[in-house]
């Protein structure tokens, strides 16, 4: 064989590897999906979003909860039986109140039992969704976050407490009607919190939660860690089946030329016995 058509044969197969490597990722998924299916007898929907790099200028993009992730879960529970029961896993930073609250709303009126795996972590309106399960089940490191709302780059909870300290006269229009947003935008957010508690809560314990969650008494990237939401009484806890938290491994952070953790993969049980 010529050395330029080895040359294009290596060419191409170096095309052709990142294609067959996704190609099999996705296949390895399907099969631990439709394993848990099989043993929990759900349905299982998982909403991952992970950091992406774009290839040219190299600038992180992150995503998050949209419109077209609240489309696309609503479609998978329309196609679900009523009574089939919900597995949801979690893995975002929250993203758009109203595309979390229509995923969450549609959890809510869901007949089957709703139960959400949070492998790592589920803030704002991960934590949201989070709210309309039945079951919340965690790891011992894993976390949830407050819900409380954002007016653009500001907690709505700091500006409506700003312009409590100061006289109204003192005040700019522009900040006055900012803070008129801030305090409808906390109270929506605390009803529909509510709304989705009230279904698995008592309404006095649903109440306390909601408003605990969007008053803004932390900041908005606090972590709620398992052990504060045992003690806040929500309904979680920590029996992580393995294959949730295998299944998360399978949707790895896109390839960086220098990893920035590393180790070798093995068992308890081998590095003990060294």
């Amino acid at each position: 064989m010529h050395y330029m058509d080895l040359f294009w044969l290596f060419f191409i197969l170096s095309a052709l590897q990142p294609i067959l490597k996704q190609k099999m990722l996705e296949a390895a998924r399907q099969r631990l999906i439709a394993k848990i299916e099989k043993q929990r007898k759900s349905r299982v929907i998982l909403l991952i979003h992970r950091q992406e790099t774009m290839s040219l200028l190299g600038f992180p993009v992150f995503r998050y909860i949209d419109i077209q992730d609240s489309e696309e879960v609503l479609r998978a529970i329309h196609l679900t039986d009523p009574t089939v029961p919900l597995d949801i896993v979690l893995h975002t930073p929250g993203g758009l109140v109203l595309a979390s609250l229509q995923i969450a709303r549609a959890l809510k009126k869901h007949k089957g039992k709703v139960t959400v795996f949070v492998p790592h972590y589920a803030m704002s309106g991960g934590t949201m969704i989070a709210l309309a399960a039945d079951e919340i089940v965690m790891t011992n490191s894993s976390v949830l976050g407050p819900i409380d709302p954002q007016l653009g780059q500001y907690p709505a909870a700091s500006l409506l407490r700003t312009t409590e300290k100061k006289p109204v006269d003192k005040l700019e229009d522009q900040t006055l009607i900012m803070a008129d947003m801030a305090k409808m935008a906390i109270k929506q957010v605390e009803e529909a919190a509510y709304d989705l508690l009230i279904k698995n809560y008592p309404q006095e314990k649903a109440k306390e939660l909601a408003k605990i969650l969007s008053e803004g008494r932390w900041t908005h990237d606090y972590a709620i860690t398992f052990e504060e939401a045992q003690k806040l009484g929500l309904k979680v806890n920590n029996n992580m089946p393995q294959e949730i938290l295998q299944l998360l491994s399978l949707y790895p952070q896109p390839v960086k030329k220098v990893p920035s953790v590393e180790y070798l993969p093995i068992p308890k049980k081998d590095i003990s016995s060294k």
